[in-house]
């Protein structure tokens, strides 16, 4: 399924002086899929596989699927979200929108202060983006979908924070 411009979507974030990593190759995410028990959302899958694999995205930046997020200066919180999102069992198992934790979500972006946007895998509401704060509101809402997530950032101002 095409649903990106790839060519688009990259010129759009060069002129913001933004660059993406190359896409994953199929096999790749086969394997990401095939690791987990999941199938990635449509139109997030399509993303990785023609336009790029973060970082240039939303809040904080698009976290790569496969490779370890760029270390930065000191630690934060958005590599441990990482590292727990590649435990087994965590992305296939059911999403409760009403759960402290992130099973069934895949973290895509650090919004900061401990908050996280997050793509559901499993159930009723898999493609949809909510935000999972911890400390506040635990989960709600952020998108209907990965596409509409990321289009309403690029089409807003394309930059990273």
């Amino acid at each position: 399924m095409d649903m990106w411009d790839a060519t688009d979507v990259r010129a759009r974030l060069g002129a913001r002086a933004l660059v993406l990593a190359p896409p994953l190759p199929e096999a790749e995410i086969r394997a990401f899929e095939g690791a987990h028990g999941i199938r990635l959302p449509a139109a997030y899958r399509a993303f990785v596989a023609a336009v790029g694999d973060g970082p240039a995205g939303p809040h904080h930046g698009l976290l790569p699927l496969t490779a370890p997020r760029p270390e930065a200066d000191g630690e934060w919180a958005v590599d441990d979200e990482w590292e727990q999102d590649r435990l087994p069992g965590r992305l296939a198992a059911p999403f409760e929108p009403a759960g402290r934790g992130g099973q069934g979500t895949l973290t895509l972006a650090e919004v900061g202060c401990g908050a996280f946007s997050r793509l559901v895998l499993t159930g009723p509401r898999a493609g949809e983006v909510w935000c999972f704060d911890p400390d506040w509101h635990g989960f709600t809402p952020e998108s209907p979908d990965f596409r509409t997530w990321y289009a309403a950032w690029l089409e807003k101002d394309g930059s990273t924070a």
